[in-house]
């Protein structure tokens, strides 16, 4: 996993912590805000486990803390839900200005009320997924319970919420009581997906048909069934997350590739802007080759000598397992490891100088089966009758030449 630990400031200039997964083998091509549930934090299990799926998937997925919660800087007791708009705004900023604008916002509970709120004002968005969403801010409410007319009265009051104590103020209420999620939701000009659990007893399933009745097409509605509010199953939040890319690549733009051409086995296309990063066609297969990190790559993909030895290592176990066929030798399974580097040669004269160095592959082989010391035996000679094995030992030649 490439994980990255990001900060950036919301409108009051405090800092907000977030994490930002990116793929481990190639650059994102969309990066995705993911908006948390009420007072839960970038850190729940579901979150990350969504987040998880999208990159393998070739996402950039920002998870952050609304100001007050985690390790974001803030005071909870004085934000509101206008202010968790404002820091996905916030977030929005920052991906622009440091990478890509995000054209993806996924919202989980209320987190998915100010995703559908903040994707209204941010033009780069082109998709939105929502996630045991209310229909409306004012369902929060429903969570404070006996405790609104306190906070009423009071001005604010101490409210326990899944274990813990938050202090809510009256400008909490008097904000999600302005804020109509129907009459942005009717206006919202982006593809949208809802997901709900029949069985969610935080949020009812109702929520999601208003959301969805008020959503203009085009929009898509998946149950979750059988989950909880918070997707606290790994299988249903990976689920999710699944879904969501998979929707999410309709609709927003995915760069398209050059498909490599050539009437050869093999041809390498590296960019004068993609450093290391080569993209490759190895008969009608694509791949990507890659330098490691230290060596200035992304390691996105093997080095040249791991190609190499990759040749060496398949055509070994391919060699031994058409010869054991033939045979009809048990030979269940052939593993065959092989590392590169520069020796000294063999019975070298001028051992201490660097010239006497060789290119040299360590190949070790793993049987597995029913065979004796001298089917081994043969089995081990006939590794060096691999084809490629005696193309690294004979004396070749490379033909070169400019092309138009």
């Amino acid at each position: 996993m490439n994980i990255q630990k990001v900060t950036f400031k919301n409108n009051n200039n405090e800092q907000l912590m977030g994490r930002l997964e990116l793929p481990v083998n190639q650059l994102p091509h969309n990066f995705v805000i993911f908006a948390h549930c009420f007072t839960c934090n970038k850190n729940l299990s579901a979150v990350k486990n969504i987040g998880r799926a999208l990159t393998s998937e070739g996402f950039g997925v920002l998870r952050f803390d609304f100001t007050g919660l985690g390790e974001s800087d803030g005071d909870f007791a004085d934000t509101n839900f206008s202010g968790n708009v404002e820091d996905l705004i916030s977030a929005s900023d920052y991906l622009t200005k440091n990478y890509e604008s995000p054209t993806l916002i996924i919202g989980h509970s209320l987190g998915g009320a100010a995703a559908l709120f903040a994707a209204a004002q941010l033009v780069s968005v082109k998709a939105v997924a929502t996630i045991g969403s209310p229909s409306n801010p004012k369902h929060v409410q429903h969570l404070l319970k006996s405790s609104v007319d306190d906070i009423i009265a009071n001005g604010k009051a101490i409210v326990n919420l899944s274990g813990r104590d938050f202090t809510i103020k009256k400008q909490f209420l008097d904000d999600i009581e302005s804020k109509s999620l129907p009459d942005t939701v009717k206006k919202l000009d982006k593809a949208l997906l809802v997901m709900h659990s029949p069985q969610d007893t935080i949020v009812s399933i109702i929520n999601a048909e208003e959301i969805y009745k008020a959503a203009k097409h085009p929009k898509s509605f998946v149950s979750l069934d059988g989950a909880d509010h918070l997707l606290m199953n790994k299988n249903d939040s990976t689920f999710a997350g699944r879904i969501i890319s998979s929707w999410a690549k309709r609709y927003v733009n995915i760069p398209e590739t050059d498909t490599l051409k050539t009437a050869h086995q093999v041809i390498a296309s590296l960019d004068q802007s993609d450093g290391f990063t080569t993209q490759m066609k190895v008969g009608n297969h694509y791949m990507t080759a890659d330098e490691p990190i230290a060596f200035g790559g992304n390691d996105f993909g093997p080095t040249p000598y791991d190609l190499i030895s990759a040749g060496l290592s398949a055509c070994t176990v391919m060699t031994i397992q058409m010869y054991s066929k033939r045979k009809k030798w048990d030979v269940q399974n052939v593993e065959v490891h092989i590392s590169y580097g520069k020796d000294h040669a063999t019975d070298c004269e001028e051992c201490e100088t660097e010239t006497s160095k060789i290119d040299t592959f360590t190949r070790e082989i793993k049987l597995t089966g029913d065979l004796d010391d001298s089917q081994r035996k043969k089995l081990l000679l006939i590794a060096d009758k691999c084809p490629v094995h005696k193309t690294l030992h004979s004396k070749t030649q490379i033909i070169t030449k400019l092309v138009e």
